[in-house]
C-alpha cells in the first residue's frame, strides 16, 4: 500500500514581529493574525505567508509611517484650512459691508446731511443745484472740490437741451470759475449774438477779457455795459434779478476800468 503524504503546512512569517510558524492562525510570539493579513503600507489583502505585498512591494511586517499618513491626510487638511480661511474672510468683511449699506441708505453726516437726491430732479433743476454748489465751493476757496464737480455740472447743462440766456450765463460763469476760458468766451458771445445789450452777456465778456489780459476788449465791453445799464435794468428779466449782484459788481468794475461815459 502506498502511503499518503500530507503536504507540509506552509511556514508563515508574522508580519508584526517576524516570528516564523507553521500552520498557525495567530503568531505564537505576539498573537498577531497570520491569515487575512493586510499590508501595513497600502492596506491591500496579503496572501497567507506572503513576505512582501503584491501591490506595493512593502515587506509584510511594514507598518504605515507617520509620513505616509500625513501625505494621505494632506488633501483633507488643505480643504479644512481653505474653508476656515473663507469663513474668516466673510466674517471680517461683514462690518465693512454693513457700513457701506448704511452709507447708501442713510444721508451722510455733516453739512450735506439731508440733501435732496439730485438724481430725482429734472436736468434744469440738477444744473441749478450743481451750479450753486460749485459757486459756493469756489467762494470758500475749495478748488479741489470745484474741479471734482466740474464734469458733473457741465454734463448737467448739456442734458438740458437748448439753453435760455440765463442758463448760457450760468454755464459761462461755471466755465470761468473752473478755468475754461474758451467756453466762457463762447457763452458770452452766444448771449450777445441773441441780445447785444444783455447786461449779463456784457459782464461775462468783460470779465473773461480781463482775466485773459485782453485789456482793450475788456474796456469796450465795460463801455457797452455802462451805456446799456439804465434801460436794461428796467427790463423784468428773471436773470437780472437772480444775478443782480453780478451786474452791480460789473458796473463798479466798469467805472474802475474807465468805462464810464
Amino acid at each position: 500500500m502506498t502511503a499518503i503524504t500530507t503536504p507540509a503546512a506552509p511556514t508563515i512569517t508574522c508580519p508584526a514581529c517576524g516570528t516564523e510558524s507553521t500552520g498557525a492562525r495567530f503568531c505564537p510570539s505576539c498573537g498577531s493574525p497570520l491569515q487575512g493579513v493586510r499590508c501595513g503600507a497600502c492596506d491591500s489583502a496579503l496572501a497567507t505567508g506572503a513576505r512582501f505585498c503584491h501591490r506595493c512591494g512593502a515587506a509584510s511586517g511594514t507598518t504605515r509611517s507617520k509620513q505616509s499618513r500625513a501625505v494621505s491626510a494632506a488633501p483633507w487638511v488643505v480643504t479644512a484650512v481653505t474653508l476656515l480661511a473663507i469663513v474668516v474672510l466673510i466674517m471680517n468683511r461683514r462690518p465693512s459691508l454693513a457700513a457701506a449699506d448704511a452709507a447708501t441708505v442713510a444721508p451722510s453726516a455733516g453739512p450735506t446731511a439731508g440733501a435732496p437726491d439730485i438724481s430725482a430732479m429734472s436736468p434744469a433743476e440738477r444744473a441749478d443745484r450743481l451750479f450753486d454748489r460749485v459757486m459756493r465751493l469756489h467762494e470758500e476757496g475749495k478748488n479741489d472740490s470745484v474741479q471734482f464737480f466740474r464734469p458733473m455740472v457741465l454734463s448737467a447743462y448739456q442734458m438740458i437741451g437748448p439753453l435760455d440766456l440765463d442758463e448760457h450765463y450760468d454755464l459761462g460763469e461755471i466755465a470761468e470759475t473752473v478755468g475754461m476760458m474758451d467756453l466762457a468766451t463762447a457763452e458770452a458771445d452766444t448771449i450777445l449774438r441773441a441780445d447785444p445789450k444783455h447786461l449779463l452777456g456784457l459782464a461775462l465778456a468783460a470779465r473773461v477779457a480781463t482775466e485773459t489780459q485782453h485789456t482793450a476788449a475788456a474796456r469796450g465791453y465795460y463801455r457797452r455795459l455802462v451805456a446799456a445799464a439804465p434801460t436794461e435794468r428796467q427790463r423784468p428779466l428773471p436773470e437780472y434779478t437772480r444775478h443782480a449782484n453780478d451786474i452791480a459788481t460789473a458796473l463798479a468794475a466798469a467805472v474802475a476800468a474807465g468805462g464810464q461815459r
